[in-house]
């Protein structure tokens, strides 16, 4: 069970903290290409954190959790975000910007 939680639940939890973060960052005004990197570097914090402060583990190992979770939230919300918008070009959605009127 320890390596259940260790290895599969706190690294999803992560993942969504990672997402949520992000997310207010590029709400907050942050330029949307420094997201990935900053994705990365919360992962690495939290990896670090998680595995070498709380779980008492090397932390050399937590920080490569860390990245593999930060590079996971990017692409899990990047797969999302499109999944969607092929959801609305398949439900007859276009592909025009919302300030263009259409005639």
């Amino acid at each position: 069970m320890e390596i259940l939680v260790n290895y599969l639940i706190a690294p999803s939890v992560q993942i969504a903290l990672i997402i949520g973060l992000a997310e207010a960052l590029k709400r907050a005004g942050v330029s949307r290409r420094f997201i990935p990197i900053i994705d990365v570097a919360l992962g690495v914090l939290f990896g670090v954190l998680s595995y070498g402060v709380i779980l008492h583990q090397n932390y050399l190992v937590g920080a490569f959790v860390g990245v593999a979770v930060g590079l996971s939230a990017c692409g899990l919300f990047s797969g999302i975000k499109n999944l969607s918008a092929g959801a609305d070009k398949q439900d007859g959605g276009e592909d025009k910007p919302d300030d263009v009127d259409g005639e």
